[in-house]
């Protein structure tokens, strides 16, 4: 227990003794001081304000009492247990509470969903227990900046082998999420940097570049993905791109659309393409589908990736693979920058991916996910009546794109009725498209209705079930 802070008034309509009391029971009510937590011994308690034992002694005394502190006899005095006193109805008190029962979906789609029941906790914990028992000093201090170089070995022979990434250990920072990474990236670009984003695209990046006074061009999408025609058009000397699966469409960008971009940044020397490989580990038909990097021969792509998504949201670990032009930039501009990454969290993630364990989990929820997309899918079948299903093939997300032209709003409305969430694609837009998109229905919002994202990671197969045939019931028009 910490020392307790209490400001006392001589001239108090309250005597001492019960300002103390008063203090303590507001602190247990609200909730500030927690069931089994140690108060103060009366001495140290005494001391502390500068009064008389006595008087700490009767105030204890009154909240023993009243229930609010028990004494355990030679271990000092404790909070006891009360949540009856935090359900006392005050007026609007059960309105209050169904509308918070409201709030909370039973079935909730949420694209960034993921399922850690497989995630080996066992080996990650007998991991971490072995380097800290046999670890040395080394693993305190610092670090380099870039991160360890025994992980940016292992992470770049995983990403040669996976992903099909060509680099060297020295090309890696690791960071403690993309948005580190995208913070050193405005230092190494420069603070005015005119890009380019796909649109619709991943919301977050979009919010992160504009944070830093980029200014950013949206460049409208068709079946391929970024429109490199648009590109062209666009004043700008980056862009931001997801050629693997595009986020929120699930597009992957052809080998074609891929080299035309490549073509675009080698027409000038100050000219990047900054790729986000999100949800690359997961993909449901044909065979993976090599980095944009990969084919890039003069070192023209910046390659983002993370950890988050593969293992775990708490395991805050990405990695930026830079071009050897812009090594020095870095080192210049950013080398001064501490690693944000615990010395102690990368031996044990390089440990998780050397020794095999990282391979295996993935497989495991590569299946466990595939099961999640069939049975979805399988759910979803009613629905192509009424709505066009898109971006199938990879990640954890689906669309739904009315073909009946109901609105976005009216679907979500309607989900929210049965105590399902469903999220707009419209959210995900930097600004309306610049011209019509005929090809794909989910980005056509204005000939067909409004487009859904249906996530499926983060819930059970039943849950799954259960929450589809809920949408079924107001989403399908039945009279028909």
């Amino acid at each position: 227990m910490y020392d307790m802070t209490i400001e006392l008034h001589a001239n108090e309509r309250l005597c001492l003794y019960e300002q103390i009391y008063e203090h303590i029971r507001k602190e247990i009510k609200e909730g500030k001081l927690l069931k089994g937590e140690k108060l103060p011994s009366a001495r140290t308690l005494a001391q502390s304000l500068q009064v008389s034992r006595s008087t700490v002694d009767c105030a204890y005394g009154q909240l023993v009492a009243e229930g609010y502190i028990e004494a355990r006899p030679y271990r000092g005095y404790y909070v006891c247990r009360i949540e009856e006193l935090f359900s006392i109805p005050t007026k609007n008190a059960p309105e209050k509470a169904k509308e918070a029962e409201r709030e909370k979906p039973v079935y909730d789609f949420s694209p960034n969903g993921i399922d850690m029941s497989s995630f080996p906790f066992d080996t990650w914990k007998r991991i971490n227990r072995n380097i800290l028992t046999f670890g040395n000093k080394e693993l305190f201090s610092l670090g380099a900046p870039q991160g360890d170089w025994e992980l940016r070995t292992t992470i770049g022979r995983y990403l040669h082998s996976s992903r099909g990434v060509n680099c060297r250990p020295e090309q890696i920072i690791i960071g403690a999420g993309n948005d580190y990474l995208l913070m050193l990236l405005e230092k190494i670009l420069g603070r005015h940097v005119q890009i380019a984003m796909e649109n619709p695209t991943y919301k977050r990046a979009y919010r992160i570049f504009n944070s830093f006074a980029y200014r950013i061009a949206s460049v409208d999408m068709d079946e391929y993905g970024m429109r490199a025609d648009m590109l062209w058009e666009a004043d700008v000397t980056a862009a931001y791109v997801m050629p693997s699966h595009q986020y929120p469409t699930g597009i992957v960008m052809p080998i074609g659309r891929r080299m035309e971009l490549l073509k675009w940044a080698n027409a000038a020397a100050n000219r990047y393409l900054i790729e986000d490989d999100y949800d690359s580990e997961f993909r449901y038909r044909g065979k993976p589908v090599p980095c944009l990097q990969s084919s890039d021969v003069n070192g023209k792509v910046i390659y983002i990736g993370t950890f988050s998504k593969a293992i775990a949201p708490a395991i805050r670990v990405s990695y930026m693979v830079l071009p050897f032009k812009l090594l020095d930039k870095y080192k210049a501009d950013c080398g001064f920058y501490s690693s944000t990454v615990s010395r102690i969290d990368q031996r044990i993630l390089n440990e998780f991916i050397r020794d095999g364990y990282f391979e295996r989990y993935l497989n495991k929820a590569r299946k466990k996910y595939g099961e999640k997309h069939d049975t979805l899918l399988e759910q979803i079948r009613p629905f192509l009546k009424e709505f066009v299903l898109s971006g199938e093939n990879a990640g954890l997300h689906v669309l739904l794109t009315s073909s009946c032209g109901r609105s976005e709003q009216e679907l979500i409305s309607a989900a929210a009725d049965v105590n399902a969430s469903v999220y707009g694609l419209s959210d995900t837009y930097i600004c309306s498209p610049k011209v019509d998109s005929t090809v794909i229905p989910a980005l056509d919002g204005r000939k067909a209705g409004g487009t859904i994202l249906l996530g499926y990671g983060g819930m059970e197969l039943t849950q799954i079930r259960e929450g589809m045939h809920c949408l079924e019931r107001v989403l399908l028009n039945h009279s028909k």
